[in-house]
């Protein structure tokens, strides 16, 4: 131990490989010193058991290269990290360290984690003398400290696997118990001086978070944690003792993650829950759930009590609040009628805070002490003081620390000063010199960056720039309060504060890096909505612009001085990294956007290179070891044979043949934790996941175009990372001066790496100073940093714990700085008088770029509406000029008027106004319709709040001379009571049940026959598949509708007298059955005559229909309340109906005024009567005026409305609706007063004149006159106000009369509410009973539904028994005929009788004959040993039996294999067959018989479960029938208001009513004389049933021999029609089938398509026949031109001949004389002929050709091109005959007969030759 530095520690759990000898020799030394006896004074030695840093071997890096200088975090998050030594000592766990915190001076102490591997939990002994620390790793220890000299006192080894979740000692410390984390739970008990184990055991398979042992009972411990909570104890066994664990039920309560719970003196617990409730187990499952009043929580949040003291419970809550309860209500807490919650309300309550979550409590060890200190899950320490008096302190907060990860963190380069934030929405500024908190400020939004401004920026290092989850970036400004007071005088307090300079909103999700540029002159901020955002540095941080990249920015780097330019390393979490070049400041930029699209950068995709890596050195691994081998073989290779050695090392090479590591690129992609620069477009990073464990170099490529999804960029180079496999380096920092190479560790370690200098490419990274710091688990370490003196190191992880080191020893450090705190920055000159800097709150808000994409589009929609508003004036304009053109064509003469649809110029422009219209609706439809729905909804709620929960407004009817008045009843809204009963109603019973038995068993035994029937139907009625339905005729038609017409006629009359039969039958009575009447009566007479018994009676047992449930009280309840409603709804149609007849009198009553006024105005002053009173109607008569409204009085509430938000800036609106309600009642009664008025002043004006006129002189008829019309308007006036006075006294007469009655229905009202409170009480007394009766119910039901069911199967097994002895007499029958048949076949006198009956009844050993069908292969299996057992009995009696029969009675031996001689062979084989047939049926028979008996003992089985059933079922009827008593009994205790007068008692005593009328008995008397007249109506009942008996008994004896006679009757008819049939039909036929017999349109298809394929086939026929003929005629045309080209052909020849014959002739005859002269001629004239010949012969082989084509195709086929011959002019006939030229089909040219020689014909089959086109046809000379 060491007070305030120590540098041990050791790597992650990949280390500790390399620690695991050592650690191994400590323990065995370590138990090798606790097998020994051990002494109360023995310690082991804390230097020899902490662990310390890992050194790489033969390095010089020294030990103490770190100093512990101070832990300013505190891991709030996790359970029970607080505990208490002494008054002034807490202790708790950070990272690797365990700190002890003095209260008073706030000075620490450290011990170390002496395994390496962290801390997981620690507890106190109750004596304060010694404390626990329980570690973490590969089989960690307990180590027992004593306190407080620190010493370790024993250590606990092999409790559990990988941690400890957590400890506890016993009350009296003797033991401790522990459980273990995952992966084994394991629960142990320790004898902890004796470092033994007690007992051990898996406690359950879920995260324990709490074991306790029982204050009260020794034996008895307490788990709980993840969903779960378990009783344990320690029992004795057999095998020692053992641990019994219970777990907890949590039945119908949601189960729950329990925290902390507390043991009752009673053996309860109670324990907390997720929601706030307490839970009360007794045993193991909840009694009860304790809450508040009207069911709220005990706490919100999560709750656990903690302890239990001065008569209360105390519990803490994540609320903030400490809460006491009453113990006594809690162990006594039982559960109420609704549910399985209880009430109770704290007795004492302490509201810590409201940004406080207490998670566990300490009490002071001080006896008499109410001190508690108490761990806020929100990163506190509070001392609390729970003594509940007057004078109780408020809760005090000792220390504060930062809540949940560390988020950013970040130092001055000018102090000693670091800052921190987390996502606590805390900005924290620690002096780690004087090692303590500065200030603090807390923000709306949690914290997720923080950067310090260098002093190129800020010369005295006072600007932080921290980043939030909102997207909002602060500039925040640190100084010394103190100094403020140069300036104003003031001395605040406080040693540093912050100041808000400047906020704004880049983002638009959490700000993740922050980096200033190089030069100090640009801010950078990155995000994770994958933008990054650039700022000028200055007074005031302006927007540059910003630029996308392909994933949430993890981290900012810009390029160092070294570099050549400024440029951004942009690192992405997804594996991209993007350099972008700084942005130019004075550029200019769009102004619709701050994106920079323009900006240059460079991209880079990780692709993993790990599994190539590990393949290569897998590679160079086995070449290593090939070579090694192969030295080795040539060494043995000298000693031994050569060939013996090769095979040998064929073997081994073949023995040495490994698999190589595959490639694998993980998917997703590993995640980029850090990165830096190496060199200009070099950089250096570390990945996360499975390409953990090495440092890649990579650099940008040159190929920038690719897609940045498609782009697969891999590392130049690597350097692999010692041991980081699975530990990789999650943040990079370097010294100053460059020499260290500090990293970060994602399992909480720090490594520091000593460097060259100069030394970008990292080749000096290889030996390492590694120490366990942070937590191994959860405390990955985001950021590591050096002072700007390099003298010391800070680290901050996700475990929320931030540590200081020192590289100097603490004695130089205080020498060297000669300072103990560090300097915080002045003000800045005229910082007190600035105002504060406007802040971002709302989370909403707008970020940069959204707020100037809004302004532009505000721009551009204001540059819209102006120009809309343009058009609409023009249109305005427009439609203006429009209007007066129409009044002008209106003006015009109707002959020249333009009609509209003249006007229109194109229709399409109001169609699209129209559709656009439209479409403008809808949208405004479209958006309104969710506002409309939910006014509708809130008008709708309102009406059934105010207006439909009532079923009628009160309306008071008030009398017109009296007070008095009647109102309706305020009825409110009722359900349907069908609705009401339908949740209460119960099973019925079981009338289904009864009738399963015998349904089941008819559809068992009719479902086959069913299902064959179906089939056959299916079979016979199925649809034959036919071609298209074909047309029929008219005639067929109406024969087969005629014919369907008759046949349905003859239907119709079947099917009638078949319902008529059935009616018949159906109305037939049973033999047995009764008539209903008497049925009736015979109900009527038991239920109304025989031993009447009082219900008080003890031996009363009522009726079964007559017996009361809750769902018929329940029914005659809601009756009772309907009857009573309907009352009421009468009562009150009937006072609506008076208030709207006085509605109308006031009404006519003012009309008869208004006639009175108009009779008056004719009459003298003196002459007139006052008229009465006009009534008016009150707002009570007519409440329903108050919801009806107009649009005046909406306008006129509106204005009120307005006037009073001017007057009054809040006012209620029942106030303006009574001041509307008065204005319109004044109203009213101005209106009415303004027309009295008129009528009254023009009367007078009328008597003014008459006045006037009356000074005139009147003549005697005049007067006359005046005087008659004066008695008539006397006369009228008086009739007309009787007439008034009379309906108002009868209207008063009805409203009395009216209000008497409802006095009247008042009074039945009272007596109907004393009859429903009585029904309610037997309501509840049936509700009580009702779960035992209906349990009792079910069971009767379930022993009545078996009790069929057994009856019905027993019935089933009759059946079967019945139809088994039928099949055993059908075979006994079988045998019976079989021996007859062998009496037959032998005959009379055969000597071989004897021998063959011999041989037909021996009985021989059979092969058992094995089908291998289907359903013998199924049941082989389950029949296999019942087979063999029959098998054995059967051998064994056809042993018996071949035994007995193998002799005969001489002794000789019976061999029915052989034909005796003499006997038959026929006659012998048939015997044998007989024999076989007999021993098929006896195997037959016996299989019965064997099935019979099974039957048999089944209903045997069944009859006496039958008997068993009955009896049980008679048990549960006696249950039933006693809780039906009880239930009668506790009902008939209830009492009932029965009001009487005097005269209706009739119980006297000695001529007075006695003072105690319990005996008498409360009769109605009308009840009472119907009693007495039906006593009389029986007596003539009886004597009018006994006439009716003798009628009907001769009316039976006649009825009985009308049937007789009509079965005679019926079968002389029936055997009268049988004879018919057969003289008609010559058999009996099915009338019903002869007389629905309709046509067949199936057949008449089938003839009408007979029909019409002969007509087709017919004319098929004929069209063939003259295409035959027409085929014929061809062929003799064919023929025939080949003939006359044959003729042709001769005379050409013959022609030929003549030819040269006539030439040689010509020859002889020349002379010599012209032979000379001529010769040459001849010689041109014979060369001519022979070519002449040549082209005859070449034509003549054409012709021939052509004539065998047109013999085939039947016309002339030319060349391609070649137009047809020209025709030849006919020729003179040769010899006496003409040949005609013939003509082809296709315009062959006529050949003409020849005479002479023809002239050249051009070839047909050949294209001509040039030289064949200049020859051409000869003329007529030249022939």
């Amino acid at each position: 131990m060491e007070e305030n530095a120590t540098s041990v520690g050791e790597p992650a759990e990949s280390t500790q490989n390399v620690l695991q000898e050592n650690i191994e020799v400590k323990q065995q030394e370590a138990e090798e010193g606790s097998k020994q006896h051990r002494s109360a004074d023995m310690y082991y030695e804390y230097e020899e058991l902490r662990s310390r840093p890992y050194i790489t071997p033969d390095s010089e890096i020294p030990e103490n290269l770190l100093h512990l200088s101070h832990s300013f975090g505190y891991d709030s998050g996790r359970r029970g990290n607080l505990q208490l030594l002494d008054d002034r000592t807490l202790i708790f766990i950070a990272g690797n360290l365990l700190v002890l915190l003095d209260v008073s001076t706030k000075e620490q102490r450290y011990l170390r984690s002496c395994s390496g591997g962290g801390i997981g939990c620690i507890t106190a002994h109750p004596s304060k003398e010694y404390f626990v620390v329980a570690e973490k790793g590969k089989q960690p220890d307990i180590i027992v400290y004593q306190h407080p000299s620190l010493r370790p006192f024993c250590i606990l080894r092999a409790g559990t696997e990988r941690a400890y979740s957590f400890v506890d000692f016993n009350p009296d410390g003797s033991l401790l118990a522990s459980v273990g984390s995952a992966p084994d739970y394991m629960l142990t008990l320790w004898d902890w001086k004796k470092e033994k184990v007690m007992l051990s055991c898996k406690a359950v398979s879920q995260e324990v978070y709490r074991v306790s042992f029982s204050p009260y009972n020794p034996g008895m411990l307490t788990s709980s944690g993840s969903g779960h909570i378990k009783f344990w104890e320690t029992a004795s066994t057999f095998t020692g003792l053992k641990l019994q664990g219970l777990m907890g039920h949590f039945g119908k309560t949601p189960s729950t993650d329990i925290e902390g719970f507390v043991e009752l003196p009673d053996g309860k617990v109670v324990s907390g829950s997720d929601w706030g409730n307490l839970l009360l187990w007794d045993g193991n499952a909840i009694k009860v759930e304790i809450c508040r009043k009207e069911g709220r929580n005990c706490h919100a949040g999560m709750v656990q009590p903690f302890a239990l003291e001065d008569g209360q419970l105390m519990t803490t809550g994540s609320d903030g609040a400490v809460r006491g309860w009453d113990f006594e209500s809690i162990d006594s807490a039982d559960s109420n009628s609704d549910g399985s919650r209880f009430e109770l309300e704290p007795m004492n309550e302490m509201v810590v805070g409201h940004n406080v979550c207490l998670s566990s409590l300490v009490r002071s060890s001080l006896p008499d002490s109410f001190i508690c200190f108490a761990q806020d899950s929100r990163g506190a320490i509070w001392k609390l003081d729970f003594s509940f008096t007057y004078t109780t302190p408020d809760p005090e907060c000792l220390f504060t620390f930062h809540a949940g990860a560390i988020q950013g963190l970040d130092v001055s380069r000018k102090s000693h000063l670091m800052a921190t934030t987390a996502l606590d929405r805390s900005v924290k500024v620690f002096d780690f010199l004087a090692k303590r908190e500065l200030t603090s400020t807390r923000f709306n939004q949690d914290g997720t960056a923080l950067s310090w401004a260098p002093p190129l920026v800020n010369e005295s290092g006072s600007l932080l720039v921290t980043g939030f989850e909102d997207g909002v970036v602060r500039l925040l400004e640190l100084y010394d309060p103190q100094r403020l007071h140069v300036v104003t005088g003031r001395s605040p307090n406080g040693d540093a504060k912050l100041h808000l300079k400047q906020a704004f909103k880049p983002h638009n999700a959490p700000v993740t890096a922050i980096a200033y540029e190089r030069n100090g002159e640009i801010l950078a901020t990155g995000s994770s909505d994958s933008t990054v955002f650039f700022f000028t540095v200055g007074e005031k941080y302006n927007p540059i612009g910003f630029v996308h990249v392909p994933g949430p920015v993890q981290a900012l780097e810009w390029s160092p001085h070294s570099h050549s330019e400024s440029r951004l390393l942009v690192l992405c979490q997804n594996g991209h990294v993007v350099e972008v070049h700084s942005p130019d400041p004075e550029a200019q930029r769009p102004t619709e956007t701050f994106q920079l699209s323009e900006l240059p950068s460079l991209y880079f995709r990780f692709r993993s290179i790990k599994s190539r890596i590990k393949r290569e050195e897998k590679i160079v691994q086995l070449q290593e070891m090939r070579e090694k081998k192969k030295k080795e073989r040539e060494e043995r290779m000298k000693a031994l044979d050569q060939e013996e050695n090769q095979e040998e090392g064929e073997e081994e090479e073949e023995e040495e043949e490994e698999e190589l590591p595959a490639i694998y690129i993980p998917d997703p992609p590993s995640p980029l934790y850090c990165g830096f620069y190496s060199q200009p477009g070099q950089f250096w990073l570390s990945m996360g996941g499975f390409d953990s464990g090495f440092l890649y170099h990579c650099k940008f490529s040159e190929k920038q175009d690719q897609d940045l999804d498609q782009r697969q960029d891999e590392p130049f180079d690597f350097l692999p990372v010692h041991n980081a496999d699975d530990d990789p380096i999650r943040s990079i920092t370097f010294s100053s001066n460059g020499q260290l190479l500090l990293c970060g560790m994602h399992s909480g370690f720090i490594r520091v790496y000593p460097l060259q200098p100069g030394d970008s490419g990292l080749t000096s990274m290889q030996a390492y100073w590694a120490l366990s710091v942070h937590d191994n688990q959860n405390g990955h370490v985001r950021h590591i940093r050096c002072s700007y003196d390099d003298h010391f190191v800070l680290t901050a992880g996700e475990d929320g714990n931030i540590f200081s080191f020192s590289l100097l020893p603490p004695e130089e450090l205080e020498e060297g700085l000669q300072r103990k705190r560090a300097r915080v920055p002045s003000p800045r000159a005229g910082l007190e008088n600035e105002s504060l800097a406007l802040d971002i709150e709302d989370p909403a808000a707008y970020s940069i770029e959204t707020a100037k994409r809004k302004l532009e589009n505000d721009r551009l929609r204001r540059e819209a509406g102006l120009k809309i508003a343009a058009k609409h004036k023009e249109l305005a304009e427009l439609q203006k000029k429009f209007k007066q053109l129409l009044n002008d064509n209106q003006s015009l003469p109707e002959h020249v008027r333009l009609k509209p649809a003249e006007l229109q110029l194109e229709r399409r422009f109001s169609e699209q106004a129209e559709r656009v219209k439209a479409h403008r609706v809808r949208e405004v439809r479209k958006q309104m319709g969710w506002e409309e729905e939910r006014c509708s909804i809130a008008l709708s709620k309102l009406q059934d709040w105010f207006k439909d929960s009532l079923e009628t407004s009160m309306v008071t009817v008030v009398a017109f001379h009296t007070e008095h008045r009647v109102s309706t009843y305020l009825l409110p809204a009722r359900a349907d009571a069908s609705s009401r009963l339908r949740d209460q109603r119960r099973p019925s019973c079981l009338d289904g049940d009864k009738a399963a038995g015998p349904e089941c068993r008819k559809s068992r035994v009719e479902s086959a026959k069913d299902s064959s029937i179906l089939e056959k139907e299916e079979m016979l009625h199925h649809p034959q598949a036919r071609p298209a339905v074909i047309k029929l005729t008219n005639r067929q038609i109406e024969r087969l509708r005629k014919a369907a017409e008759r046949a349905e006629q003859a239907r119709a009359k079947i099917e009638k007298r078949k319902l008529e039969w059935a009616q018949l039958y159906a109305e037939k009575p049973n033999k047995d059955c009764e008539d209903p009447q008497d049925v009736e009566a015979i109900r009527e007479a038991k239920e109304n005559i025989g031993d009447l018994k009082l219900k008080s009676d003890k031996d009363f047992t009522l009726p079964k229909h007559l017996r009361m449930n809750a769902e018929r009280k329940r029914a005659e309840l809601i009756g009772l309340e309907e009857k009573i409603f309907e009352k009421q709804t009468e009562m009150n149609g009937r006072i609506v109906a008076l208030r709207d007849s006085k509605v109308q009198l006031v009404s006519q009553l003012h009309a008869q005024t208004q006639q009175v006024h108009r009779v008056q105005q004719h009459l003298a002053a003196h002459l007139h009567r006052p008229p009465p009173a006009l009534p008016a109607m009150l707002p009570e008569e007519t409440p329903e005026k108050r919801l009806q409204y107009s649009n005046l009085t909406l306008k006129r509430y509106k204005a009120l409305k307005e006037q009073r938000l001017q007057t009054i800036e809040q006012e209620g609106a029942t106030y303006l609706l009574e001041q509307l309600e008065k204005e319109m009642e004044a109203e009213e009664d101005d209106s009415v007063k303004q027309g009295t008025p008129t009528m009254y002043s023009s009367g007078t004006q009328e008597e003014e004149k008459t006045m006037e006129e009356e000074g005139l002189e009147l003549s005697e008829v005049e007067k006359e006159l005046r005087r008659e019309e004066e008695i008539t308007l006397l006369h009228e006036q008086d009739s007309l106000l009787e007439q008034m006075q009379s309906s108002v006294c009868q209207f008063d007469a009805e409203l009395m009369l009216l209000r008497h009655q409802k006095l009247r229905l008042n009074w039945r009202l009272k007596m109907a509410d004393l009859r429903q409170l009585t029904l309610y009480q037997e309501l509840r007394f049936l509700k009580d009973f009702e779960r035992r009766e209906d349990r009792l119910q079910e069971i009767l039901n379930g022993r009545i539904k078996e009790e069929g069911k057994i009856t019905s199967d027993l019935e089933e097994l009759h059946e079967q028994l019945q139809e088994k002895q039928k099949d055993i007499a059908k075979l006994q029958e079988g045998e019976k005929g079989l021996f007859a048949k062998l009496q037959s076949m032998l005959g009379k006198e055969n000597h071989f009788e004897e021998f063959l009956t011999k041989v037909f009844k021996k009985k021989i050993k059979r092969v058992k004959k094995k089908e291998q069908t289907g359903s013998e292969e199924e049941d082989s299996d389950e029949d296999d040993d019942c087979d063999d057992d029959d098998d054995d009995d059967e051998d064994d009696d056809d042993d018996d039996y071949d035994h007995d029969n193998d002799s005969d009675v001489g002794g000789s031996a019976l061999d029915d294999s052989v034909c005796p001689p003499g006997c038959e062979l026929e006659l012998f084989e048939n015997t044998l067959q007989l024999r076989e047939s007999r021993l098929d049926l006896e195997e037959l028979l016996a299989k019965e018989k064997k099935s019979a008996e099974a039957l048999k003992k089944e209903c045997d089985t069944l009859f006496k479960k039958e008997k068993s059933m009955k009896a049980s079922r008679k048990a549960a009827e006696d249950d039933l029938e006693l809780i039906n008593r009880e239930k009668q009994q506790k009902m008939n205790e209830l009492e009932v208001v029965v009001p009487l007068r005097l005269h209706q008692i009739k119980f006297v005593l000695n001529g007075s009513v006695p003072s105690d009328l319990s005996p008498a008995l409360v009769v109605d008397v009308t009840e009472l004389s119907r009693l007495k007249e039906r006593i009389k109506q029986l007596q003539a009942e009886k004597s009018q049933q006994r006439d009716l008996y003798c009628e009907a008994r001769k009316h039976h004896v006649k009825l009985i021999h009308d049937r007789r006679d009509m079965k005679a009757q019926i079968q002389v008819l029936e055997q009268r029609c049988n004879q018919l049939m057969m003289l008609k039909f010559g058999r009996l036929v099915d009338l019903e089938a002869l007389q629905t017999l309709s046509g067949n349109r199936t057949l008449e298809e089938l003839k009408q398509e007979k029909f019409i394929r002969e007509a087709g086939y017919a004319k098929e026929i004929r069209q063939w026949d003259m295409k035959v003929e027409e085929a014929h005629e061809a062929l003799m045309e064919v023929t025939r031109c080949n003939t006359e080209l044959l003729f042709c052909k001769t005379n050409l020849l013959d022609k030929k001949k003549q030819l040269e014959q006539n030439l040689d002739a010509r020859q002889k005859k020349l002379t010599r004389t012209f032979e000379d002269s001529r010769r040459r001629v001849d010689e041109e004239e014979i060369q001519r002929l022979q070519g002449l010949v040549k082209k005859q012969s070449q034509q003549a082989k054409a012709l021939r050709r052509e004539i065998v084509l047109l013999s085939r195709q039947g016309g002339q086929v030319l060349p391609p091109g070649r137009a047809p011959l020209p025709p030849l002019p006919p020729l003179p006939t040769f010899k006496g005959r003409t040949h005609t030229g013939l003509q082809s089909r296709q315009g062959a040219h006529p050949i003409p007969p020849i005479q002479g020689p023809l002239p050249p014909l051009t070839l047909l089959s050949m294209t001509p030759t040039p030289a064949d086109e200049d020859q051409s046809v000869l003329p007529n000379s030249a022939k």
